[in-house]
């Protein structure tokens, strides 16, 4: 089947706006969450000790992971990739459960500075609750129309890595693997930044060691994820050596604010967030624990014939634009073949007249 051009298929239009439909929804029901806390609330609101630091949270995570997943939906059409299009579902419903706690954190945050906050909690409780409720509804119900629309995408993209790398089997494992690394990678990201997002936002105090440490980590963590997807890209080997070592320590460290999270010392500074910041942190470590797996699947297959195919094998051209170019170029008879990358040109056929 020939792949269409970009948003060139109703499957693709209606995944991405799906995506951005409900993304406005539902940052729109989040906003009105913190609009409405914040007026009832009033100079309280700003108070960090009160508790409701965790809904200026729950707001920028909310518009942090609806931009995230819309680029990484963009991204996954323009490169025609099954396997983040898998991510991408599997991500959406990770966002079911988060706005599903945020119900149970909003409560917490409402509730436990009753004296001081608002003078009528229910009332207060009862106005939000309802925007609280739709937007995992709505994050739900979106779920069901992508995995429909997934479905004739996975038809429609399904054999472009065919024309990556061609027909040998071996081949396509090794670069499905590498597709599965670069899309963990993307979600290491998020993750990262959504982890150190609350503990900066909501948590950590700053004028402590741990809040120099949080800024610290941040742009070594990113020059590690965007090192480690330059080397397995490019297969620089010791480059990739370095990034594999590095996610250890990440990992260590995910466990150490886990800790820190229940330990009796600490567990109330981190009370209006613990149940979000730990889903955060475990994902974070499992994610970064399969990237490390993956990544040294992906360094023993370095020299084996797959660096072009990494290097140039997103430049993926749809069949139909190649045809329009070949005619363009001289026919048919004069192009190579678009399923054997560098193949020798095609013959002059007989004619039969």
């Amino acid at each position: 089947m020939a792949v269409e051009p970009l948003f060139g298929t109703r499957a693709q239009k209606a995944f991405i706006i799906t995506i951005a439909v409900q993304a406005i929804v539902v940052v729109t029901m989040v906003a009105l969450t913190f609009g409405t806390v914040q007026t009832d609330a009033g100079t309280t609101f700003t108070n960090p000790n009160l508790g409701y630091q965790t809904l200026p949270c729950y707001l920028a995570l909310f518009i942090l992971a609806e931009i995230f997943e819309l680029i990484m939906a963009f991204d996954a059409l323009r490169l025609r990739n099954i396997i983040q299009l898998m991510g991408i579902v599997l991500f959406h419903g990770a966002l079911i459960v988060f706005s599903a706690l945020q119900v149970h954190e909003t409560h917490v945050a409402i509730y436990n500075c009753q004296p001081v906050c608002v003078t009528d909690p229910n009332h207060l409780w009862d106005k939000v609750q309802r925007f609280l409720i739709v937007a995992p509804c709505i994050i739900a119900a979106s779920w069901f129309f992508l995995l429909f629309w997934i479905k004739q995408l996975y038809a429609e993209f399904g054999w472009v890595i065919f024309h990556v790398v061609g027909a040998n089997p071996k081949f396509k494992s090794m670069y499905q693997f590498y597709q599965i690394f670069i899309c963990l990678l993307k979600f290491d990201f998020f993750c990262f930044v959504g982890v150190t997002m609350q503990l900066l936002i909501v948590v950590l105090n700053k004028d402590s060691a741990e809040f120099g440490v949080t800024i610290a980590a941040i742009p070594v963590v990113l020059l590690l994820l965007a090192g480690c997807a330059r080397a397995v890209k490019h297969e620089v080997k010791w480059l990739m050596t370095i990034s594999l070592a590095l996610m250890a320590p990440a990992m260590s460290y995910l466990v150490y604010k886990l800790d820190r999270f229940y330990a009796p010392s600490t567990e109330e500074q981190y009370i209006s967030t613990r149940a979000t910041l730990t889903v955060f942190t475990v994902v974070a470590f499992l994610l970064l624990l399969a990237s490390l797996t993956i990544g040294i699947k992906c360094f023993r297959d370095f020299d084996k014939g797959l660096h072009e195919s990494k290097a140039h094998g997103q430049s993926y051209t749809p069949v139909k634009m190649q045809v329009i170019d070949a005619f363009r170029m001289g026919g048919m008879s004069e192009r190579q073949s678009s399923y054997f990358p560098g193949g020798a040109p095609l013959q002059q056929q007989i004619s039969i007249e």
